[in-house]
């Protein structure tokens, strides 16, 4: 009997390391198939509309970096400031361009022919760009330039073949190289199997990540300003029909309990 019980903690146990053996090998290969390739059609902005002070990080990465070329036409500075909290003092002194007013439209000051000679075509204005391309677009987009010497400009992106756009953060980021996989049928856009770092930027990986979602997080916001508010008011609105709900059905019982 004894012999019997040390044969059966022998089979599970050998069977529990086969186990663990078999799993263990499972993540490995997960871990390689991860490394085999760059998933860039699944990166996620993750920005937070309601995050005040990742909108005026985002408002200055906007003013400092795009707004040389594109413009917000539908917003103002004064309104911009009144709702991420942003100081008279500071507006002045950092985010509004010479000789503009508080009360100006965001409009950038390049020349659209100027554009058209240099990059062929003019710089879209952004107002409705985290609308209509979504806020995901956006953020792989700002971070989906690499290098292409058969452009033009010397870049391509991954989430816009052949922009026009230079890639204007590559200061920050730095310039990286795109190393091609073959696409499976029926795959939309590049297989990407991974990047080459050709000259590094100013900012190390994630703090270029929270810079891009900052800046989207800001494209979010000016898309649809009244945005946050509008969902602090729907729930409330919420709260007064389930309310309201109540007491109908209250005051139905209570005028039908005769008839019934």
């Amino acid at each position: 009997m004894q012999n019997r019980w040390m044969r059966i903690a022998i089979t599970l146990a050998a069977g529990m390391l086969l186990g663990s053996g078999a799993a263990l090998a499972a993540e490995e290969a997960g871990h390689e198939g991860a490394e085999q390739g760059v998933d860039w059609q699944e990166w996620k902005a993750g920005n937070e509309v309601s995050n005040n002070a990742s909108l005026q990080r985002g408002a200055a990465n906007f003013v400092n970096y795009c707004m040389g070329c594109h413009s917000l036409k539908y917003m103002r500075y004064q309104r911009m400031a009144d709702d991420l909290n942003i100081s008279t003092q500071q507006l002045q002194a950092n985010l509004i361009p010479t000789g503009a007013k508080p009360t100006d439209y965001m409009l950038s000051s390049f020349p659209a022919a100027d554009a058209e000679t240099w990059f062929g075509r003019a710089p879209p204005d952004l107002s409705l760009v985290a609308r209509s391309r979504g806020v995901d677009w956006v953020y792989r987009f700002l971070k989906g330039f690499y290098v292409d010497k058969t452009r033009p400009i010397g870049t391509n992106n991954l989430a816009l073949e052949g922009a026009a756009m230079p890639a204007v953060l590559s200061d920050l980021e730095g310039v990286k190289a795109a190393v091609f996989a073959a696409a499976p049928a029926g795959h939309e856009g590049k297989m990407v199997e991974r990047f080459e770092s050709v000259a590094a930027g100013r900012l190390k990986p994630e703090e270029f990540d929270t810079f891009v979602r900052d800046t989207v997080n800001f494209l979010d916001y000016a898309a649809d300003p009244s945005q946050v508010q509008r969902r602090g008011i729907g729930l409330w609105v919420v709260l007064f029909l389930l309310v309201f709900t109540a007491f109908a059905w209250l005051l139905k019982k209570e005028y039908w309990k005769d008839v019934h």
